[in-house]
């Protein structure tokens, strides 16, 4: 989980192992998490450890994200917020095996829409667009052909901490529901379930799994399982059939 700054955003790696639960279980891994780990920086609630997230995902025509094919297997492009904040963050997700490579931009929620497009300074004078905030993601977005498709949304509880292999991260993603998107927009609508009975666990950490979380797989008998919300979106929205997801391999 190693973070760098390169002048457009910020880049994180972090290997990821997820698990998907059921509710029974998913309660005893939360009680779990908030024994041993501390509260998302940024979150509420009774726990301080929630918040809910919303995000905005893009593919191509053809769907070839969702399919993985070619150079789009890899990467996915979303804009995310998290509950009703005024920023919004311009994510690139790139993802192999066990390991997950980000680079992501903040922006002031009023101004996602027109990313990294021409507009005017604060002094009046005409605004560099190849310098613009964002401007990497709609380049990207406009070379690779991609637009909005569906908003994902989701409860998530988060809890972080520091072992003696660095720092780590529990999350647990519930009540995910998709919504059609055609534009850059948030809707506060409620939208399709897509795990109705279903919680996402996810274990964030450097390199090799610290033996807390070692701990934590062999208690609950926990098997790994790839689970990724924007597929699963895609076939709950009904733009691909459920078949499609035993042919792809599903990543974050």
């Amino acid at each position: 989980m190693s973070h760098a700054t390169d002048g457009h955003g910020t880049r994180a790696r972090a290997t990821e192992t997820k698990f998907v639960v059921d509710p029974v279980l998913g309660e005893a891994i939360r009680a779990w998490a908030r024994g041993q780990l501390a509260p998302d920086p940024h979150g509420a609630g009774t726990f301080d450890d929630q918040y809910r997230t919303a995000s905005v995902y893009f593919d191509t025509d053809e769907y070839d994200v969702f399919y993985r094919r070619g150079s789009f297997a890899r990467s996915k492009y979303r804009v995310r917020r998290y509950g009703r904040t005024d920023v919004v963050f311009l994510e690139r997700k790139l993802a192999r095996p066990g390991l997950v490579a980000k680079r992501r931009t903040e922006i002031p929620f009023d101004a996602f829409a027109r990313a990294g497009q021409p507009g005017p300074a604060a002094d009046g004078t005409a605004e560099d667009a190849s310098r613009a905030p964002g401007r990497w993601f709609h380049r990207r977005l406009e070379v690779r052909g991609l637009k909005p498709v569906c908003q994902v949304s989701y409860l998530r509880t988060a809890r972080v901490g520091m072992t003696g292999r660095g720092p780590v991260r529990v999350t647990l993603d519930e009540d995910v529901r998709a919504l059609p998107a055609d534009e850059l927009t948030f809707s506060g609508q409620a939208g399709t379930p897509v795990l109705a009975a279903g919680i996402i666990v996810e274990l964030k950490y450097s390199g090799e799994m610290p033996h807390e979380f070692l701990a934590l797989v062999e208690q609950f008998a926990l098997v790994p399982r790839p689970a990724s919300k924007y597929r699963l979106s895609v076939v709950a929205l009904g733009y691909a059939p459920p078949s499609a997801l035993r042919s792809v391999v599903e990543t974050a």
